[in-house]
């Protein structure tokens, strides 16, 4: 039997911590085949993520069943630990969407070549604009138009459709909506969203002829967690791209959607791939 898992640790930093979950490991007869680990010196808080396997031909238990080897984990290190035993697999994501492709093409063709840590399993949009491209890729596409409807009501709707396929990741692929904090308080940690880097400069449906009235000379994207606050979660990923003074509003919106699919697309899989921990309102990202 082979067994694969991921380990992931957050706790307040102590002497001897590694020691310690690498001696629980070596116990249980689990290698390891990658690990990353950090100390946040102002927060005094350590992070550790490990990727571990198990060869033991015959054997009657799994030495990587989760909550077992959570508490033997958790035995050996401070009371407030976090502790986290997940396997590599691909877990189902929804992603919301308005009317622009451009992230949630990227998304579905990565899926579609087995690129992307997670299935798609629905995309839902308050348009039906989307549904041709989603339709290509045999994924299932659940319109809810929000015009005319309550905010309460079309969210019940939304949270109705996304939890139908029990996603372990909701991906806004530009969705065009902004989410009330009861919503999101329904998936804490569990929402990823994608926007330009100008904020709070540049904000507004005319973020891109503000930046051009402006000479900017980088156009940028970030993606976050999203929590109550709006546009203003835990960052996951960014990046930049060069623009030029003769680079027109039009552009520099298609440079804007190039970095933004990328980053989106890197967010995504670093969450699948267990490998952000939020933590006081930041993040440690092991890339």
């Amino acid at each position: 039997m082979t067994a694969h898992g991921i380990v992931l640790v957050d706790c307040p930093d102590e002497v001897g911590l590694i020691h310690r979950i690498t001696g629980v490991l070596r116990g249980d007869g689990l290698s390891i085949d990658s690990s990353d680990q950090f100390v946040d010196v102002a927060r005094q808080h350590f992070f550790f993520r490990a990727e571990v396997v198990a060869t033991q031909p015959g054997a009657a238990a799994d030495p990587l069943a989760d909550e077992r080897l959570r508490q033997a984990l958790a035995a050996v290190l401070p009371a407030a630990a976090v502790v986290r035993v997940t396997r590599p697999e691909r877990r189902p994501i929804v992603v919301c969407a308005t009317r622009e492709p451009h992230c949630l093409g990227e998304l579905l063709l990565l899926d579609a070549v087995g690129d992307l840590p997670g299935r798609i399993v629905a995309v839902i949009s308050n348009h039906g604009v989307l549904r041709e491209l989603t339709d290509r890729f045999g994924v299932p596409f659940v319109h809810l138009p929000a015009e005319g409807v309550d905010r309460d009501a079309h969210e019940a709707a939304l949270a109705a459709a996304i939890d139908a396929h029990a996603p372990a990741l909701v991906v806004l692929a530009r969705y065009m909506r902004v989410l009330s904090a009861g919503f999101v308080t329904r998936y804490p940690g569990r929402i990823v969203n994608i926007h330009h880097s100008f904020l709070p400069a540049f904000a507004g449906a005319q973020a891109y002829r503000q930046a051009y009235e402006r000479g900017v000379k980088l156009i940028g994207a970030t993606a976050h967690v999203v929590t109550a606050e709006l546009d203003a979660g835990p960052i996951i990923a960014q990046d930049v791209i060069d623009v030029d003074h003769a680079a027109t509003p039009e552009r520099m919106a298609r440079a804007g959607r190039d970095v933004e699919k990328l980053v989106l697309a890197r967010a995504v899989r670093l969450l699948l791939e267990d490998r952000v921990f939020v933590h006081g309102g930041r993040t440690v990202v092991f890339d």
